[in-house]
């Protein structure tokens, strides 16, 4: 960049990098989604972090397949009876612009109030295909984020109506996190309200991420249990979705790396030294009764 400025100079600088890969598959004659606002998130920022990238990461097959992914597991939970989506961290994601929502369906978004200021100006002339409601907030703030799930969870929408079975989405979040962030956000979400958790789990990853690019956005979580931190705090998975397999699945693997996705994967409660990055949707488990 002009004047030797980062390229990603804060955590938030990966949502155009993100919103670049969608714009990148969307443009690709076999999509495996549409995302026409993409590009336009990105900017000329976004795409230069796209060139700048390692190779491992050309043409963004993680965030194709963790996009894939993520669109399938909120079908899955808005068949099973999800009334409300809470997107945490939501950066630039445009869900509620281009997957198939009810008119009524209620979805809020939360990131850092400059970001969320810098959406609402950049999609101000869009419509979404469900009720949208975006708030800034911090959620590395215990307060300000108890804050915003009682009124997320309110009475909201054309109903004026109550969530009783949300999903939470935390997608690209939590890597960033401090381990104490982490577990209290995991403990915030333990609602009664709240029945599903989406999330992205990344296990010794940050190879995958070397380079003065990233310096300003490092992985600061990464659960040695893999899956198994979630259940001690209560979570439940129902699905887990090994990102590079799927990624095979989906042919959007690198070809050097698709004979791994042949070979035995690593168990997500103990994932072990290699790599290993899945997407996981977990279900609340109930407080069990006591006395």
């Amino acid at each position: 960049m002009a004047g030797g400025e980062a390229l990603i100079s804060n955590v938030s600088d990966t949502a155009r990098w993100v919103a670049a890969y969608r714009a990148v598959e969307t443009a690709r004659a076999d999509a495996l989604f549409r995302d026409p606002l993409a590009d336009q998130l990105a900017g000329e920022r976004g795409r230069a972090m796209v060139a700048a990238a390692p190779r491992v990461m050309r043409g963004g097959w993680p965030v194709v397949t963790r996009t894939v992914l993520i669109d399938d597991l909120i079908a899955t939970s808005i068949r099973e009876g999800c009334d409300r989506v809470l997107n945490l961290a939501a950066g630039l994601d445009t869900r509620p612009y281009r997957l198939d929502l009810p008119a009524d369906f209620v979805w809020v978004e939360a990131d850092l109030p400059a970001l969320t200021t810098e959406k609402d100006a950049a999609l101000a002339d869009e419509k979404p295909r469900c009720t949208l409601i975006r708030r800034g907030v911090d959620l590395a703030s215990p307060s300000a984020t108890a804050k915003f799930l009682d009124a997320a969870l309110g009475p909201l929408g054309p109903e004026n109506s109550h969530a009783t079975k949300a999903l939470v989405i935390t997608e690209g979040l939590l890597m960033y996190l401090e381990e104490e962030t982490v577990r209290s956000i995991a403990g915030a979400l333990a609602r009664p309200e709240i029945n599903w958790w989406v999330m992205d789990v990344t296990v010794a990853m940050k190879r995958m991420r070397a380079g003065s690019m990233f310096e300003n956005a490092p992985l600061e979580f990464e659960p040695t249990h893999g899956i198994a931190y979630f259940e001690e705090l209560g979570w439940r998975p129902l699905e887990v979705e090994h990102l590079l397999v799927q990624a095979r699945k989906l042919d959007r693997a690198p070809w050097y790396l698709r004979p791994f996705t042949y070979l035995r994967q690593p168990n997500p409660r103990k994932p072990g030294r290699g790599p290993w990055s899945g997407v996981v949707r977990f279900r609340r488990v109930p407080d069990r009764p006591t006395g």
